[in-house]
Formats: structure tokens, sequence, C-alpha cells
């Protein structure tokens, strides 16, 4: 069955409420008809990119794609973004994570809020494993919901992430994992980020 929309859909969290509110046969769960609960994954989805997703997007840019690319990187910028993907797991933990909760906001099955989130972590994966256990090391609570979101969606997660995996197999080979976090000053052109 093919999905169209009146018009193109170009942003993440969009694409995901259209599918989750239009899509015949798509569980409550993803994307809650209650409206207290929606503003809930709705208060998440905001939140994230704000915080998680610009930590997360400026650290794989400045510290993976530009060397890549050539494009100067920036040391402040990179350390400003560890900073901020360190705060926004401890909000994770401490706010949507609490105690023995199964996924975000306490929910027993996830949300979109749970995949929105956990795809973003999940680009930790192409520094290596040392880099990666140095962001969640310390975030039990983290690893363990990320893993049951991986379940709950396997096997379209291992999909959805395989060339994740394939950039961080090449960039092991190539040893960059190495110099992940040795920004690039090779030209002149800064990025934007």
């Amino acid at each position: 069955m093919a999905i169209r929309p009146p018009a193109a859909l170009s942003h993440c969290h969009v694409i995901l409420r259209y599918l989750a509110s239009v899509f015949p046969g798509v569980a409550d769960h993803w994307y809650p008809v209650d409206l207290f609960t929606r503003a809930k994954i709705e208060s998440i989805l905001d939140w994230h990119h704000s915080n998680l997703r610009r930590g997360a997007a400026t650290l794989v840019m400045h510290t993976a794609l530009a060397p890549f690319l050539g494009l100067t990187t920036s040391h402040e910028a990179v350390k400003q973004a560890e900073k901020l993907v360190m705060q926004s797991l401890g909000v994770i933990e401490s706010v949507w994570l609490k105690g023995d909760a199964k996924f975000l906001l306490g929910s027993p099955q996830p949300s979109i809020a749970d995949l929105s989130l956990v795809c973003e972590i999940m680009q930790l994966e192409i520094f290596g494993d040392e880099v990666r256990d140095r962001f969640l090391g310390a975030h039990e609570r983290i690893l363990v919901w990320m893993d049951k979101v991986k379940k709950a969606t396997s096997p379209h997660f291992e999909e959805a992430h395989e060339l994740l995996f394939q950039v961080k197999k090449a960039r092991m080979v190539q040893g960059s994992s190495s110099k992940a976090f040795e920004p690039s000053t090779k030209l002149k052109t800064a990025s934007k980020l």
C-alpha cells in the first residue's frame, strides 16, 4: 500500500506523526489519541531538537562528516556538543526514564519519541565502542531502554541502522575511530553547524 500525503513532508517528526495518525493499523502506543499523553510525547520531541539532536548532530558533523568532506571543524564546537550530549543523556534518564520505566514516560510500549531519541543516540556508534562507552557507560538505564526499543522494533531496527553499522565498520578498518575527536583544520571552509 502506497502512502501519499497531499504534499511532500520533509521533517522526521512530522513524518512520524503523519504515519502514526493516518496509516491504518498503527498501534495507538506509537502516537496515542489521548491528547494529554500525546502532548507529553510532543514535549519530548520538541525538547529533542534543541538538545540531544543539536549535540549529536554537531558532534557527528565536526568529528566524522566534516573531516571526511574536507571541511574545517571546530574544537570548541566538539567540546560544546559533547557537553550537550552528556547533559541530554542525563535528562533522558532523570526525567523520562525514572525508576524502572520500560519506555519513555513510563509507558509499557514504545512511542515515536522512543524511536526518535534512540535513533539519535545510535549515531554514537560510528565513533566505535570506546567513545560510545564514554558517553553511555554511566547511563545503564539508557542502555537497557535502547535494548528494549531495539527488541520491540526488531528486525526493522537493524534494517534502519544498517548503513550506520557499515560506516562504523569502515571507520574501524581505516582506524578513524581513534581520531574521532580530532577536528580537521585542513581547509578554510567552515561548517555552519
